[in-house]
């Protein structure tokens, strides 16, 4: 899928032990990249990052992005040739909970990272990871185009937007003029779901918690309708788009791109676990009687048309191949006690990787 591109290249990765993180380390191990990760801590356990033994195949540091000296001797150190920026607070409750922060490390964070890329000219290609989340969103029907509106009524969004805002003033002021040999963007994505995801407040991990303990999951808002991708798709697109970028000036050079699915994966939240359930024997359901939305909006789409015509990148993955591939990690998770779960891993990649071909072959 990749060809050679990645082989031997000098990546590093912010945020390479959450749940994004850890796949795109994984894929980027599997096309024989020399890796460089950085991030705070390891966020839940389990984690993906470690059931995978990740840390075994990298360069492996844990320090914070609001730690500019750090980030900048690790920059300095490794010589980065490709850097992917996903290091963030994710949470949506819990930017609620701690707004601060959570403004810290989206904004300053990426401004951070940013000026490591600024000072470092060994960085050749950029992927500046946000969230469809960036949007001011007023629930329309119709596709977010990477020219429609930011904003966000709630922390985690407004962040969002605000790492948007600060790329591209640092783009504008700062790269076009001094790094004409650095491709870099930003790029959006969102409800990405897949195995090895155990954060808090989110469907899919609460879900296969409650059956992996032969109980029923509560849905508290089970009508609310999500874009829902494998995280396998956006990261195809990053990947994608960070080869094209690499080492020039691109006509899109410094703008944004959407990754999302097509319009028959958005699905509500109840038809997302029914679908699971229907390979996850004994599940259980129930309607939760109290709402905890944490303000989040009801329905989010992306007009992916760009990535379409700029990269001939669109979603490979139709609902209920999305569905199957998730739960069928978790099965094997479970089921064999976390036994081969990295070769599962390497193998959902292939399986994935040989129906983007085969639907870009159709599609040509």
């Amino acid at each position: 899928m990749f060809l050679q591109n990645f082989k031997g290249k000098k990546v590093l990765i912010t945020g390479h032990t959450g749940f994004k993180g850890s796949w795109l380390s994984a894929w980027l191990i599997k096309l024989g990249a020399d890796i460089c990760g950085y991030s705070k801590d390891i966020p839940s356990d389990p984690s993906m990052f470690d059931c995978l033994n990740i840390q075994d195949n990298i360069n492996h540091n844990i320090a914070d992005i609001l730690d500019k000296e750090t980030l900048n001797e690790v920059f300095s150190s490794f010589k980065p040739e490709i850097v992917f920026h996903l290091a963030a607070q994710p949470i949506v409750s819990e930017s609620v909970s701690n707004p601060l922060l959570t403004y810290e490390t989206n904004i300053i964070g990426t401004a951070n990272v940013l000026e490591c890329i600024r000072k470092n000219n060994s960085v050749k290609s950029a992927i500046i990871i946000t969230s469809d989340k960036c949007y001011e969103n007023v629930e329309w029907e119709y596709g977010y185009r990477e020219n429609d509106t930011l904003g966000g009524k709630d922390p985690y969004s407004a962040s969002k937007a605000g790492a948007e805002i600060v790329f591209s003033s640092f783009f504008r002021t700062f790269l076009t003029n001094e790094r004409k040999d650095l491709g870099i963007c930003t790029v959006r994505a969102g409800n990405v779901i897949g195995g090895g995801d155990w954060a808090k407040d989110r469907i899919v991990p609460d879900t296969v918690k409650s059956w992996s303990k032969n109980e029923s999951v509560f849905l508290r808002n089970p009508k609310a309708t999500r874009p829902w991708q494998h995280v396998l798709e956006p990261l195809s697109g990053y990947l994608l788009l960070a080869q094209k970028l690499y080492g020039k000036s691109t006509s899109f050079n410094g703008t944004s791109f959407n990754f999302g699915p097509s319009s028959d994966v958005i699905k509500s939240v109840e038809e997302l676990i029914d679908e699971m359930s229907n390979h996850w024997d004994g599940s259980k359901k129930d309607i939760s009687s109290v709402k905890t939305d944490f303000n989040e909006s009801s329905l989010l789409k992306l007009s992916c048309d760009k990535a379409l015509k700029d990269l001939s990148w669109s979603p490979t993955l139709s609902f209920e191949e999305t569905a199957q591939f998730t739960i069928d990690w978790y099965l094997k998770f479970y089921l064999d006690n976390n036994k081969n779960i990295r070769e599962y891993t390497m193998s959902q990649i292939d399986q994935y990787e040989s129906l983007f071909i085969k639907k870009n072959k159709e599609i040509d």
